[in-house]
């Protein structure tokens, strides 16, 4: 997705038309209790609050960044997938999203 949103923003870039791509970490929302997804890991970690995760998509629009990451937990595993290989990123985000790997 974020590919894309680079794409179309450079064919764009002479237009008054901007892309910003916002790429939030889990957000405390009701997403993961409409998706059946109470019993996950990332289920029951802490979130980002949506308003910060909004507030960080809305400034990087007005400054004109390409994109942008929200929440310190976020960026730090988004740097870190930079350097991860794909089947482990693969890996991790199934054992958190595993329907009864929260636990307890």
């Amino acid at each position: 997705m974020d590919s894309f949103s680079f794409a179309l923003r450079n064919e764009l870039k002479d237009t008054n038309v901007t892309v910003t791509c916002l790429m939030p970490g889990p957000t405390d929302t009701r997403f993961f209790e409409r998706a059946g997804m109470l019993d996950t890991k990332v289920g029951q970690d802490e979130k980002d609050d949506p308003a910060d995760v909004a507030r960080a998509g809305y400034d990087a629009m007005l400054n004109g960044e390409g994109d942008v990451v929200s929440g310190w937990k976020n960026k730090i595993q988004a740097s870190l997938a930079n350097v991860t290989p794909a089947n482990i990123l693969a890996e991790q985000h199934r054992q958190m999203a595993e329907p009864g790997s929260a636990g307890g």
